[in-house]
């Protein structure tokens, strides 16, 4: 399969350097100094299903040097998502499919507004995983397991075609029958922690150790179900205990992505998370009073990450 990678960062960088490893014609889309390490040195990969590197890699900062593919795998963070949307549409071949793999739930409507949704399809990537360094992915935790799905629930031929090209070592891909309540199950998991870890900043030991913060994420994943449900997302009854289970499965020293990026000063995906949550709350008459404190606390950070204040 030919595949065209937007954003070759921590998911980016391990499914598709999973999918070039196994013979698939995989053009990864990078900038700075992560693509001069690409196209100087490859691909290296330290993951805990098996490292591995790819000496040699195809890596370019201009999609039209690309031409048209079957898969785009969007793995940029949630706030890239319209910025590289305008660099996806010459890469769409006949039948070609665009799979974004965010945290969040918002990209694939965005994505359907600017490409039209006939493209797009519904994905969940599940790892642990970063950039280390230009050139280099670290994959810490979880088994890296993909879901899809057509957005209409249907089964067709270009998700049997993805999940096939899916079969390769190191990762687990499947057919999703509502890809939709996987998204917002995910979503209840990651946006839940994040709100909770961006206003604490401790990792998951502390944060689930703790009587009080355990209650704070658990009610911050209750605010998402609820809001889900109003917007006709039908989610397992269980969904929270299921998300503080894998939250408990991980090592102490777990952070977040958001968590990860406030740190550092950097741009993070507090507005996709919590400002998604508050938003659509807002719109169906569901409280959200933690997403909301979390996206307003966290704003002037936002803002001088973006360059937009000084502090």
């Amino acid at each position: 399969m030919r595949v065209a990678v937007m954003g070759t960062g921590g998911v980016g960088g391990y499914f598709g350097g999973r999918l070039a490893g196994a013979g698939h014609d995989v053009i990864f889309v990078a900038r700075g100094a992560h693509l001069a390490a690409m196209r100087e040195h490859g691909l290296r990969v330290d993951s805990i299903a098996g490292d591995f590197a790819l000496p040699a890699v195809r890596a370019t900062d201009d999609t039209g040097e690309i031409g048209p593919v079957e898969l785009v795998l969007v793995c940029v963070k949630e706030w890239q998502v319209a910025e590289v949307a305008a660099g996806i549409p010459p890469l769409l071949g006949p039948g070609a499919a665009v799979l974004p793999l965010q945290n969040g739930v918002a990209a694939v409507d965005e994505l359907a507004r600017r490409l039209g949704r006939e493209h797009v399809v519904g994905g969940v990537a599940r790892i642990i995983s970063f950039l280390a360094g230009p050139g280099h992915v670290s994959h810490v935790s979880y088994s890296p397991h993909i879901l899809t799905g057509e957005l209409d629930r249907s089964r067709s031929d270009r998700i049997d075609r993805i999940v096939d090209a899916f079969r390769v070592p190191g990762v687990t891909c499947e057919a999703a029958a509502d890809i939709r309540a996987e998204q917002w199950s995910k979503f209840v998991f990651v946006a839940g922690w994040g709100a909770v870890a961006a206003l604490s900043a401790v990792p998951c030991g502390p944060l689930r150790g703790v009587p009080c913060t355990r209650q704070l994420l658990v009610d911050a994943m209750s605010e998402i179900v609820q809001v889900a449900r109003a917007h006709g997302i039908e989610l397992p009854a269980d969904v929270v205990d299921r998300s503080m289970g894998v939250l408990d499965s991980l090592a102490p020293h777990a952070t977040v992505s958001l968590q990860r990026d406030l740190a550092a000063g950097l741009p993070s995906e507090i507005e996709g998370w919590s400002g998604t949550v508050a938003r659509l709350g807002a719109e169906a008459g569901v409280a959200t009073p933690i997403h909301h404190i979390a996206r307003v606390a966290m704003h002037p950070r936002e803002l001088r990450a973006r360059g937009e204040l000084q502090f």
